[in-house]
């Protein structure tokens, strides 16, 4: 062939060829296989978690696990109209039913590890049988969470999966549920997993699933109720009104109906499955027997620990006030004296400032909120909800009546899946999770548990922290003058664990040694100093869901 033929012929033959296609955006890594598959990684944060988790079975625990096994003897040994009207030890049963019916489903294996455990008249049963099983049943009813987590990292488009998998990770390792479930002993996990099953529902767009989980939610612990109106506002605005056309505002969507009564069909057949079984075998008064237990207002305004609220605060104000005003000759009750520092679970008096009733306390609840429903009715994406229920349960655990420390994890475990979102979220995070854990180590009064939760939440911090800044662009000159003020903050921490663990007990080596005003001095200041940095940061993120 000359080599004027030979160049013609490639002149010509690109001019037949087809055009290579556009090449489509790569997918992420994880989504090349199923949610469910563990890669090598996501295997050893699992097994490193569950061998460190069954370590912990000879550790320290509460009076919350002698109460979940009588529950165990309760739904076991009696009939189940008699459930919520026992009152054969003072841990009566005062969950929604499907934990009772969970307790019950649990209670049919453990009858047969050990009989004596279902035993009404067993009280105070600690043979390592009840120990094990219980135990046990944290864990596995922890990878309700697991699943939830795997299946929020593998489908996260931001973070990107390999922060996702450090996020997940920090959620599954959480020092908070380390104390509170493996330890103190309680089933957060597993509820806080159906919490995020929820939420993965609502970033998929699948709101019929959303809403059952969350009713579910609902009827297995009731202290979720804070959470309740985001969903209401979110499902309502985001399924019960037409996008209509691109151009069309949100204004003039229209409303349908039909859609508000599917939802509603949902959320009313699973409270009929929770709550027919009572309703049928005790009639209206097994129900209202059920609701005089989950709703026990006599209880006083803050715990016999005060959790680091807006009321421990105010409870604090009220003491210097009261020493001053003695110090004066002022008269003062001399219950109002010993009522908010003895320790002990009842009502406070306030011997200064105005009494704080649940009525007040329900109202500045609700008023926040509307705050931010308000945003979230103009804004209904997946973001602004998730800001929305970290908010909601902020303000739950800030401003609510008889609030427990153990609710922090309340808000501390969404928060983490928002906390790459900028830098004012990593920071909340980070400020929240610091008091927030720190808040929780009085759970654990024994002094060979302090190595364990002192170890435990250093390195969790030491190695989350920094790998979710990496991910976080810097912030500008006002923000990082912010971020000073809170590192010093963080600092003092180390202060307060010094006079906690070191500092009183040398200035007051025995009971007979300090004063009866001095006894819990510890704890104020533990609970005092952790409410300045959750305050903090439910004020930070309320500024950033607001002007943004």
């Amino acid at each position: 062939m000359s080599r004027k033929s030979f160049s013609s012929s490639t002149r010509i033959r690109p001019s037949k060829e087809v055009p290579p296609p556009l090449p489509s955006p790569p997918a992420p890594a994880a989504a090349q296989k199923p949610w469910w598959h563990l890669s090598t990684t996501e295997r050893d944060v699992l097994i490193a978690s569950l061998v460190f988790k069954f370590l912990l079975f000879p550790a320290y625990r509460s009076t919350d696990f002698e109460v979940h096994r009588n529950w165990l003897a309760i739904t076991h040994s009696l009939p189940l109209s008699q459930w919520y009207f026992d009152t054969g030890s003072e841990w009566t049963l005062d969950y929604p039913p499907f934990f009772a019916y969970f307790e019950r489903f649990m209670a049919s294996f453990a009858y047969l590890v050990d009989p004596k455990i279902v035993q009404l008249d067993n009280l105070g049963y600690d043979a390592w049988s009840v120990v094990a099983f219980q135990r046990t049943t944290v864990v596995l009813s922890e990878l309700v969470l697991t699943g939830a987590l795997l299946k929020w990292a593998r489908r996260s488009m931001k973070p990107d999966y390999p922060t996702a998998v450090i996020i997940a990770s920090s959620v599954l390792l959480h020092p908070g549920l380390l104390i509170v479930d493996h330890m103190h002993f309680q089933y957060n996990g597993f509820l806080l997993g159906l919490l995020l099953w929820s939420v993965v529902a609502a970033r998929e767009d699948n709101l019929y699933a959303c809403a059952a989980l969350f009713a579910a939610l609902l009827n297995f612990k009731h202290i979720f109720i804070y959470l309740a109106p985001p969903y209401f506002i979110f499902l309502l605005r985001r399924h019960c009104f037409s996008k209509g056309s691109e151009c069309s505002s949100s204004s003039s969507r229209q409303f349908q109906m039909d859609r508000l009564v599917e939802l509603g069909v949902i959320v009313v057949s699973i409270f009929a499955l929770s709550f027919g079984p009572f309703l049928i075998a005790g009639g209206t008064a097994g129900i209202r027997q059920i609701f005089s237990r989950l709703f026990p207002f006599q209880r006083g305004l803050n715990h016999a620990y005060w959790a680091p609220n807006v009321w421990a605060l105010v409870s604090a104000v009220d003491r210097v006030l009261v020493k001053y005003l003695l110090s004066r000759g002022w008269p003062i009750s001399p219950s109002a004296v010993t009522s908010a520092s003895r320790g002990l679970i009842g009502t406070i008096e306030f011997g200064v400032l105005p009494a704080v009733t649940p009525t007040v306390t329900f109202s500045l609840t609700l008023a926040i909120s509307l705050v931010y429903l308000t945003k979230l009715w103009l804004d209904p994406s997946y973001k602004r909800f998730l800001d929305s229920l970290v908010l909601s349960a902020f303000t739950s655990f800030l401003w609510g009546w008889h609030v427990h420390e153990k609710a922090v994890l309340l808000f501390l475990v969404p928060l983490s899946l928002t906390a790459v979102e900028d830098h004012d979220h990593l920071r909340t995070f980070i400020i929240a999770s610091t008091a927030g854990v720190y808040s929780l180590f009085p759970l654990l009064i024994k002094p060979a548990e302090t190595p364990i939760k002192l170890l435990a939440s250093i390195i969790w911090a030491a190695v989350v922290f920094p790998s979710l800044r990496k991910v976080v662009p810097l912030p500008n000159l006002f923000s990082m003058l912010v971020d000073y003020a809170e590192t010093f903050y963080l600092y003092g921490f180390i202060a307060l664990q010094l006079y906690v663990g070191v500092v009183h007990e040398w200035i007051f080596p025995s009971p007979e040694v300090i004063k009866p005003s001095m006894e819990f001095l510890p704890l104020m200041l533990t609970s005092l100093y952790c409410a300045l940095g959750v305050v903090w940061a439910w004020l930070r993120l309320s500024w950033v869901y607001l002007s943004k």
